[in-house]
């Protein structure tokens, strides 16, 4: 991926996001996702859940969007293989659909996902409160503060932070999770799409469960004397939960506020509620990392 500054970029960046989420019908209830164009060394984890999460939608009628989705990661996924999909029908009902789905390389599962999906009906409301954070007009975005910062990480991770991406994420405390200092188990970011995307709000469901895998591991890192670029950090997903509760649109100001209650055994915890910029609360997260400190 190129890192040339060029109005087109963010645009061309938001196709290629687009593509890889557009999953290949292979035969009934069998599926294949693109190859990444990330530099990643494993298969990024929101990549295979937002793919399985498309692979399940094919399979269920337009009129029940997915309301919610848990996922078990079994195996890390090499970023040049294919991944096939095998979605299984387990109920369609009156108004909730449920699917799982196995995702598959070299014949191996690598992540196990179960969604659940539901026709909209009236009902009871309530919502948790916004939290009060300063605009994203305010701040700087991640990729800028890591420019400042580059030197403080890993020869070998730095390609990777300063490349382009399809998302922009703005902390609402630069530099937080980088600091080699105790703080409170607690981060805030805005977030939107580089580009305006399709009208499709099936598509932004799915992206937004993409998106709610960054950033969010390294919460259970914070209340501790290391940081998320340290070289002798290992991380990686252990499980992803996700309720969406509405529509939304991804290529609009959207707030991640995240927390930790626990980390042991060399597990991490790891909570998130994401907000439209006018306090509407469209999804809530969770996760349990792996997180250990190599000698």
């Amino acid at each position: 991926m190129s890192g040339a500054d060029d109005e087109t970029q963010p645009a061309e960046l938001i196709e290629r996001l687009v593509r890889l989420l557009d999953v290949e019908t292979l035969d009934s209830d069998l599926f294949r996702g693109p190859l990444t164009h990330e530099p990643w060394q494993r298969v990024f984890g929101g990549q295979v859940v937002a793919q399985a999460l498309m692979a399940a939608c094919r399979t269920v009628p337009a009129e029940r969007p997915p309301h919610s989705l848990h996922a078990y990661f079994m195996r890390p996924g090499d970023p040049g293989l294919p991944i096939i999909y095998q979605v299984f029908r387990d109920r369609d009902g009156g108004r909730f659909s449920s699917r799982r789905v196995v995702a598959l390389q070299n014949g191996r599962p690598i992540l196990n996902l179960a969604a659940s999906f539901h026709e909209p009906e009236p009902g009871l409301a309530h919502q948790s409160a916004m939290p009060d954070v300063p605009p994203p007009e305010a701040l700087r975005s991640e990729r800028e503060v890591v420019a400042d910062m580059i030197e403080q990480f890993p020869e070998w991770r730095r390609p990777m932070m300063l490349i382009p991406r399809a998302l922009e994420f703005r902390p609402v405390a630069p530099g937080l999770r980088y600091a080699q200092i105790p703080r409170e188990a607690m981060q805030y970011y805005w977030f939107r799409a580089a580009a305006p995307l399709p009208n499709d709000a099936l598509l932004h469901r799915v992206l937004l469960a993409y998106a709610s895998d960054m950033m969010l591991i390294s919460t259970s890192l914070l209340p501790h004397h290391i940081a998320w670029n340290m070289d002798q950090v290992q991380e990686a997903s252990l499980d992803h939960a996700i309720w969406l509760h509405g529509d939304v649109r991804l290529d609009e100001w959207l707030l991640y506020a995240q927390d930790s209650p626990w980390a042991g055994q060399g597990r991490g915890m790891n909570r998130g509620l994401i907000f439209t910029r006018d306090g509407r609360l469209v999804a809530s997260v969770a996760q349990e990392g792996l997180i250990r400190v190599r000698e």
